[in-house]
């Protein structure tokens, strides 16, 4: 199975606005990435998202440049800000089988989630930046592969102006 890890787009400070959506900044982040994503080919199976807006809404612009329906959007606590790492990967081996997954989440999760999949047992350092995007190659039992991970200035050179 591919998992493609992504951590939601910039967000309006709590002080701006309490549900933390999309700042214009982080909305572009996210429209250079599903551009990228749309052009690297990603077809997923599975988008999920936490039930925080800005999750979501990185979660919608994914799913509609990528092909996949808006209104099949999962979400779950498994990939919240918190969510311990054994829940997220029982959440992920619920949907064994699946070809691709996207994971639009948060950190701490994302790096920690990102750190079991290439290292069962250990901690490795993983740096998730906003609107980065990041695919491995899971098989249950086994270590993932890293296939590629790249940053937000990256896929906004790929996505082009």
């Amino acid at each position: 199975m591919l998992i493609h890890l992504m951590q939601h787009g910039a967000c309006l400070p709590k002080e701006v606005n309490s549900s933390q959506p999309l700042s214009p900044v982080g909305r572009e982040q996210v429209e250079k990435t599903a551009r990228s994503a749309a052009m690297l080919g990603l077809r997923f199976e599975l988008v999920v998202a936490s039930s925080k807006v800005r999750s979501l809404q990185t979660a919608e612009i994914m799913a509609s440049k990528t092909g996949y329906p808006v209104d099949r959007i999962v979400v779950s606590d498994a990939v919240k800000a918190m969510a311990p790492t054994a829940e997220t990967l029982k959440f992920i081996l619920d949907y064994e089988g699946l070809d691709s997954m996207l994971i639009v989440g948060h950190l701490p999760s994302l790096g920690l989630l990102a750190s079991a999949l290439l290292s069962p047992g250990k901690n490795v350092d993983i740096r998730v930046e906003n609107g980065g995007l990041m695919q491995f190659n899971f098989e249950p039992g086994k270590a993932a592969t890293l296939n590629w991970a790249m940053t937000p200035a990256q896929l906004a050179v790929m996505a082009g102006s």
